[in-house]
């Protein structure tokens, strides 16, 4: 298996089991986060442990899942990036595009924070 998804309430973690995020595996994760958020999943956490390579393809897919949360007033976190992941990414531009965390915990809380203000108002987002 490619990614394992595990669903809470209120968000769900995709953790990418590859070492490759390539152009052979970002469109089953495309796929898996379109399937998400079409079943209801505005909140997303992507664990990139396990990837110790992306290309073009791989942020892609990423930036799709991004937008496609915003678009439903909801967080997108990648965490876990390993140092090429993390180096293509800043030199694509896209640590101010994506919330990035050190680990899955750090994206759970950061997803979890954003959904209280957004419920208790604090977040015109």
């Amino acid at each position: 298996m490619k990614f394992s998804v595990d669903t809470e309430d209120k968000y769900a973690v995709i953790s990418v089991q590859l070492e490759k995020l390539d152009s052979l595996s970002a469109p089953d994760l495309k796929t898996e986060l379109v399937y998400l958020i079409k079943n209801g999943m505005r909140n997303i956490v992507v664990d990139l442990e396990q990837a110790r390579y992306c290309d073009s393809s791989g942020l892609s897919a990423l930036l799709t899942g991004n937008r496609m949360c915003k678009e439903l007033k909801g967080t997108f976190v990648i965490c876990s990036l390993q140092p090429a992941v993390e180096k293509l990414v800043k030199i694509s531009q896209l640590t101010s595009v994506f919330n990035i965390t050190p680990t899955r915990n750090e994206a759970v809380d950061m997803v979890m924070m954003e959904e209280i203000e957004r419920e208790i108002g604090g977040s015109d987002e």
